[in-house]
């Protein structure tokens, strides 16, 4: 602006000698011109710099985030896939098993003990439900029965050993008979010598026969009857001195440590519609040809009715097992804690076979309730919830998520993006353990299987976003250097409290699922 001004000035002298009115307009018209060129070039330049500055905005890379990396196997990108969710089978729907629960209490007919032949004296809960009092009372039926049938057989033998006697005495009699009439024949004969030579010679070999017949063979066959007896007297005093030992244990009552009610049914909503409305462990018979077996009952949690089918609670119990265990189920179902029965569920595996029978009888509800170790409490709810047969590997099917600790089965971890998610999601999977690889993390690669890394039995995929059957660690945060393969191998539900951090305790009931409950 300067330089200008400068350059106006010398112009406007150099005209000095023309026209006064003609130069000053032609001064003003310049000094316009300049002011006109000098906003146009600012105004120019302004829009330059917005224009600039908005172009390095958008091509300026996004801040850097360091990746979630739970498991060295996992993709790091953290792009924005397209979010594919894994094809899963539906679970069951349809008609419900249960209509709702009646409003007015009605009398419930209570199961009398009865006494069961051949019992021993023994008093069983329930004629249907087998022997509930396993405690040796039926032996003392089994030793009678025995004892029985052995007296008899020593009767005879004894019978048989007095004939021999009187026999053995008759044969020695005849010889002595004989004897006496050899001596008399050989006393009279004076005739025909050649002929009582011969008659002599064949009688002495018969005479001889039959006394190494008494003299040795009898009293050889009676030492061996008389072994033989004395073995069988001693086996009837060791049964006699079983059944006084048996007698002497079934003069008290037995007692149980874990006494199981009388009330059951298929399930446990068919227990607490029944007059089972306390939790503790029963007896459900699903099939009414198939055995009764122990479960827990939870009978308090959303007006109850629900069957543990899974408990964490103290690391007591280990869930690094085969293929088989988990097939027929493992762990301690329930233990007194001094009140006189089993409120108390332990940690146990209800059994995958078992599982599958339940879900797949109706519409099946799932509650998974967890706590950390400040006692925080949050729960994982799915209205259906489905297990395939062992054909198929369990494939886990659920649906309609409901709760506090985040939908991992069906939405993998949130704390992942894209393919990262995908593989952390559990519907659809089929149940693996570290001696059956089923999961998605490169399969056939026995160096690279989840269940083997993570410590238990689960339905993975590459690997986890929930890990309820995995290793327990206490006090929660743990690390990888803690861990046997580097990896987030605790009781981990990452929706909640992340990979690292392993709950105190977990567990999953069931309960069919039923209209206006």
């Amino acid at each position: 602006m300067r330089g200008i001004n400068t350059e106006f000035t010398l112009q406007c002298v150099e005209h000095q000698g023309e026209d006064l009115r003609f130069s000053v307009l032609l001064c003003k018209m310049k000094l316009l011109l300049f002011l006109s060129v000098c906003v146009c070039g600012a105004l120019a330049q302004a829009k330059t710099d917005y224009d600039d500055d908005d172009l390095l905005e958008v091509k300026s890379p996004p801040p850097k985030v360091d990746a979630t990396d739970p498991r060295g196997h996992r993709p790091l990108t953290r792009g924005r896939e397209v979010y594919t969710p894994v094809a899963a089978p539906p679970p069951v729907s349809g008609r419900n098993r249960y209509g709702p629960r009646p409003t007015a209490t009605t009398e419930r007919l209570q199961e009398e003990k009865k006494e069961i032949p051949e019992s021993g004296g023994c008093v069983h809960a329930s004629e249907t439900m087998g022997v509930l009092c396993p405690t040796g009372c039926e032996l003392k039926t089994a030793l009678q029965k025995q004892e029985r049938d052995v007296k008899p057989t020593v009767a005879q033998l004894k019978r048989d050993v007095e004939t021999l006697s009187q026999t053995s005495n008759s044969v020695y009699r005849y010889v002595e008979d004989l004897t006496s009439e050899v001596t008399e024949r050989q006393r009279i004969s004076t005739g025909n010598d050649d002929l009582v030579t011969r008659y002599t010679d064949d009688l002495e070999v018969q005479h001889k026969y039959v006394k190494d017949t008494v003299d040795i063979t009898f009293p050889q066959n009676i030492k061996i009857l008389q072994g033989v007896l004395e073995k069988l007297r001693e086996k009837i005093q060791r049964l006699e001195k079983a059944v006084k030992t048996q007698k002497d244990k079934c003069a008290e009552p037995c007692v149980v440590s874990c006494p199981i009610p009388v009330v059951s049914g298929k399930d446990c909503e068919d227990v607490f519609r029944n007059g089972g409305e306390t939790s503790e462990m029963y007896l459900v018979r699903p099939e009414p040809l198939q055995a009764p077996y122990k479960v827990f009952c939870e009978q308090t949690t959303q007006n109850g009715g629900w069957l543990l089918i899974q408990n964490r609670l103290d690391g007591s119990v280990d869930f690094g097992r085969r293929w088989d265990d988990y097939k027929r189920g493992f762990g301690n179902i329930a233990f007194d804690v001094g009140k006189g029965y089993c409120e108390t569920p332990g940690e146990y595996w209800l059994g995958n076979d078992r599982i599958s029978q339940l879900t797949k009888m109706g519409p099946t509800e799932l509650l998974i309730e967890m706590q950390d170790w400040a006692g925080t409490k949050v729960y994982a709810q799915y209205q259906q919830f489905t297990v395939q047969g062992e054909s198929s590997n369990y494939i886990l099917a659920v649906n309609k998520y409901s709760g506090t600790a985040g939908n991992t089965f069906l939405t993998g971890a949130t704390e992942l993006f894209g393919v990262n998610r995908t593989m952390t999601i559990h519907n659809g999977m089929m149940f693996s353990t570290y001696d059956r690889d089923n999961d998605r993390w490169v399969p056939g690669d026995p160096a690279k299987q989840c269940s083997r890394e993570d410590g238990g039995g689960w339905w993975y995929n590459a690997c986890h976003s929930a890990n309820p059957n995995g290793r327990y660690y206490w006090g929660g945060a743990y690390t990888k250097h803690m861990t046997k393969h580097g990896t987030d191998d605790g009781i981990v539900w990452m929706n909640w409290k992340g990979s690292w951090y392993s709950l105190k305790t977990i567990s999953m009931k069931i309960k069919p699922f039923f209209a206006g409950k």
